[in-house]
């Protein structure tokens, strides 16, 4: 379907529309009034920042398609956010979280591996057009490319189109059901994460570490909290888009050299600078967090750095078209259920493993979403986890093409039977 013009093109205008909303849903969040009280126990404050955008998107006053607000937010603002929010991490905590949260991540990969080829089986059933198709058209090889966005991410997807060759009009439709299926999942995870006490309970699942990084961080946060002045909050935004601009700087060497010198790496999605912008941040941030940088934590570097995580969620949300599912309904079933698959999967490993629903929720969005919902999904636990959405959504850069090649195997496998 072709996208019609949006009624707002001008992206200052738009940007001020989401910090409204943003500021409306906080402002609302933190009333004392009981209908807000009982309204917010109900609907996660992250939640709202990520559909209000949405619903002003699909009735086409505002458009993430034409407008340029996720690409800064993603480039600029989740770097600097991702450099805040590890400043005053433990990182020897993290380590402590044990392996379940990369067992949970592997579940994952297996899930979308194993799901894609079962969603199609499933579906075949009743529409045999969906193990249908001639040469590039054929449906499985678009499929393919959805595994490797949902396994890595955007370098991952390209990887599987050039290596399956699906038709620009195929792959079009499949971009629609990635985007769809991804960010309902994300819209489901950010509403749980608001209240995960009752999953673990379910699963008996020990989240004994998981409560104690998160009261080291506030313990030692509320130990060097003070009124920050202009310098202080200035010092602040100097260290995360200044490690931001430096990640920039070596991402447009590192990237290109890879590629031309290395191009049997980009299957590891090393040859993208995104990848690299996102792993030196986050270095940066782990780094400074041994030294005295980390004091910064007292003047609201965390609170800053969410602050920009919550912008980035506004623009992530500014993508989604709750219409799309009316242009190809049969695609968007399978999608349905190859991501009904990968939660099912999902869910009986931590059941038998007892593993946290935070281990659930990032180590699928580490899989779904990559490094840029990631950490929105682990701070939505609490901001102190960020990081850890971070370093799982890494290891799905480096899996995306093997897992994504396999499950483009067992697609074109189960529609040619």
């Amino acid at each position: 379907m072709q996208e019609s013009t949006p009624l707002i093109t001008n992206d200052a205008v738009v940007l001020g529309i989401l910090m409204v909303i943003l500021a409306l849903v906080f402002g609302t969040a933190s009333s004392k009034k009981v209908f807000w009280q009982k309204f917010y126990r109900v609907v996660p404050t992250v939640l709202l920042c990520y559909f209000l955008p949405s619903i002003l998107n699909t009735l086409g006053i505002i458009s993430g398609q034409s407008s340029n607000l996720y690409q800064v937010a993603s480039r600029y603002l989740l770097p600097a956010s991702l450099v805040l929010l590890t400043l005053s991490i433990d990182f020897k905590s993290i380590l402590k979280l044990g392996p379940k949260a990369l067992i949970m991540f592997l579940a994952g990969t297996f899930g979308i591996i194993l799901g894609g080829p079962l969603a199609v089986l499933t579906v075949s059933v009743f529409d045999p057009s969906v193990v249908g198709g001639a040469g590039p058209d054929e449906v499985w090889r678009g499929l393919a490319t959805i595994a490797g966005s949902w396994i890595g991410g955007g370098a991952n997807q390209t990887a599987m189109l050039k290596t399956f060759g699906a038709s620009p009009e195929l792959f079009s439709q499949m971009i629609a059901v990635d985007v769809v299926m991804a960010n309902l999942w994300l819209a489901f995870l950010l509403y749980w994460a608001a209240n995960p006490g009752r999953i673990d309970k379910i699963f008996k699942a020990d989240s004994s570490s998981i409560i104690e990084l998160q009261k080291k961080v506030e313990a030692y946060r509320g130990s060097i909290m003070k009124i920050p002045n202009m310098t202080d909050t200035l010092l602040v935004l100097g260290v995360g888009f200044g490690i931001t601009g430096f990640s920039h700087w070596l991402a447009d060497f590192i990237a290109p050299w890879i590629g031309t010198n290395y191009p049997e790496l980009e299957k590891y999605s090393l040859d993208s600078a995104f990848f690299w912008i996102v792993v030196i941040a986050t270095t940066g941030g782990l780094i400074l967090s041994f030294t005295k940088a980390r004091n910064l934590e007292g003047v609201g570097a965390s609170r800053l750095g969410s602050v920009l995580l919550y912008v980035l969620i506004a623009t992530v949300g500014m993508q989604m078209d709750l219409f799309a599912i009316l242009d190809n309904p049969t695609l968007f079933v399978v999608g349905g259920l190859w991501m009904v698959f990968h939660i099912v999967i999902m869910l009986i490993v931590a059941y038998f493993i007892k593993a946290p629903f935070f281990f659930v929720a990032v180590g699928s969005q580490a899989n779904v979403g990559g490094a840029a919902s990631a950490p929105i999904v682990a701070s939505a636990f609490n901001p102190s986890l960020a990081p850890v959405g971070v370093l799982l959504a890494v290891f799905g850069y480096a899996a995306g093409t093997y897992g994504a090649y396999l499950c483009g195997l067992l697609l074109q496998l189960v529609s040619n039977l």
